[in-house]
């Protein structure tokens, strides 16, 4: 009776996560989205490995994989993520287990064999999903973080580090990004984009315990196109 009982315990309570996990995701906004499709410089496929972006030439030799924020759809990053597509770069956007990036066991592999032709890598993610990047970046040869930090200590490690955060983050706030800034290498680059606040990352609406962005989701996109574009260029001539 008392083994049934621990039987039953564990059921529910897994049933009870899955359920948990299943609530409240934060759906991507439609237009954004709609934008995303009919971009005619992209391709967009809904691959196995994730929601893949690339050039519409073909013409890709660096790639990027990143990890969603918890309970966020995927596919809201697509339109902040598209820029970075367009010049020239494949972007694998994964789809974590139970939506939440630490349920999801899965090595960079796993997400990289979108496209076995590209050889360099760079590893990132929003929010909770930056901080499974952290966890992964040792496979990768640089990270990128949005509105993140890292749990894992890569100080000493020389790992290509890019930090965007946002002046108006209600969640991974400014005091917060400085308090774990020890866990990245010192030429780690760190720009706070000014008027941003944490769902300024995505393209899935307001968030309870966020603070309220001053930067329209165009200028967003354009920040983050250019800083990112910018710092995989960088990543991309130190591979070679």
């Amino acid at each position: 009776m008392i083994l049934w009982g621990l039987v039953i315990v564990l059921v529910l309570g897994a049933g009870g996560i899955v359920a948990w996990s299943q609530i409240g995701v934060m759906a991507a906004e439609p237009e954004p989205l709609a934008g995303v499709r009919a971009n005619p410089a992209i391709t967009v496929e809904d691959a196995e490995q994730g929601i893949v972006l690339a050039p519409a030439d073909g013409d890709s030799d660096f790639g990027l994989v990143f990890v969603p924020g918890a309970k966020v759809d995927p596919w809201a990053y697509a339109p902040i993520l598209q820029g970075l597509a367009e010049e020239g770069v494949t972007v694998v956007i994964t789809r974590p287990w139970l939506n939440l990036a630490f349920f999801d066991p899965r090595g960079l592999d796993a997400f990289t064999s979108a496209d076995p032709e590209i050889d360099t890598w760079t590893v990132g993610g929003h929010s909770l999903g930056g901080v499974r990047a952290c966890q992964l970046a040792a496979d990768a040869d640089a990270l990128v973080l949005f509105g993140s930090y890292c749990a894992t200590d890569l100080s000493t490690s020389d790992l290509p580090v890019l930090s965007l955060s946002g002046s108006e983050d209600g969640l991974s706030t400014p005091e917060k990004i400085q308090d774990a800034r020890d866990q990245l290498p010192d030429d780690a680059e760190m720009i706070q984009i000014d008027g941003a606040s944490h769902a300024s990352f995505g393209d899935y609406g307001p968030q309870d315990g966020d603070g309220t962005p001053t930067i329209s989701a165009d200028e967003m996109h354009a920040d983050v196109t250019r800083a990112v574009g910018g710092f995989l260029d960088a990543v991309e001539d130190r591979a070679r």
